[in-house]
């Protein structure tokens, strides 16, 4: 099964960061690239369209549904963007379950897109 990849917009700022303060998104990005594995990828991208709600990342699975994510802490998120991964790949149906959800999954779904091959 290929994995589930964590993509992470590297340019998303915070509501209120100065325009040459660093870029909340590319700090989120760091902090996810080392969790990577053979069945994580982490892949930092420019610019996933949720800028008045950055930080921002999706998860997607072959086959299975894509979750957006956003207002997420860029020192804090990468463990709950992990776990989210892992309960998305072990997931019935490629449904990320709400029980067992990290916190900031909870709170910060933005969209929830269906695969390109939806099952009947």
């Amino acid at each position: 099964m290929p994995p589930v990849t964590v993509f992470v917009c590297t340019t998303c700022r915070r509501s209120g960061d100065a325009e040459d303060a660093p870029r909340a998104g590319a700090t989120l990005a760091a902090n996810a690239e080392p969790l990577a594995g053979p069945d994580l990828a982490v892949r930092p991208v420019e610019c996933l369209g949720n800028c008045s709600r950055g930080p921002t990342a999706a998860i997607a699975v072959p086959g299975g549904w894509t979750y957006v994510f956003g207002n997420l802490d860029p020192a804090e998120a990468a463990p709950a963007l992990q776990e989210g991964a892992r309960l998305l790949a072990a997931a019935e149906g490629r449904v990320m379950p709400w029980r067992g959800r990290p916190e900031p999954l909870k709170r910060g779904l933005i969209a929830r897109i269906p695969p390109l091959e939806l099952p009947a």
